[in-house]
């Protein structure tokens, strides 16, 4: 028995569209990387692009459940001193909604080179119009 390697693919990105509207952040996160990885694919192979991409859109009408929308904080460190900034889910999701998701996703991505190729490939829309009808993604429904 020998173990089956998937050769390097190149060409086109199959895209996909994910409408968030009502679906539960972390729902749509991990479905949303587990595309993105190839992991739907027969031929999944951790260390292999798959050349796939999604699109979500309506990031705007994402749910979080419990309290996470005032309890929940987003940081980063700006490198001077006292440079900590901090801003609450709720007031991420009123001013930027896509870097909400855009963070949950790619938090659920690998931490290598792979996963900052697979997170170009991350297209994220605060609204219902993108950019993107050229490549026509194939819908898909973030519950499945």
């Amino acid at each position: 028995m020998k173990t089956y390697f998937l050769k390097k693919r190149h060409g086109k990105i199959r895209w996909h569209l994910v409408d968030a509207k009502g679906i539960v952040l972390g729902r749509l996160a991990a479905r949303s990387s587990r595309v993105l990885m190839g992991k739907d694919s027969p031929d999944w192979t951790p260390f292999a692009d798959h050349r796939e991409g999604i699109i979500v859109i309506n990031a705007e009408k994402v749910r979080l459940t419990g309290r996470k929308l005032d309890q929940k904080f987003y940081r980063h460190y700006t490198g001077y001193p006292g440079g900590l900034r901090e801003i609450s889910a709720r007031q991420l999701l009123d001013k930027k909604p896509e870097v909400l998701v855009r963070e949950a996703i790619s938090g659920m991505l690998p931490k290598t080179r792979l996963g900052d190729q697979l997170r170009k490939r991350l297209k994220v829309y605060a609204g219902v119009n993108h950019s993107h009808q050229a490549q026509s993604p194939e819908v898909i429904s973030p519950n499945a």
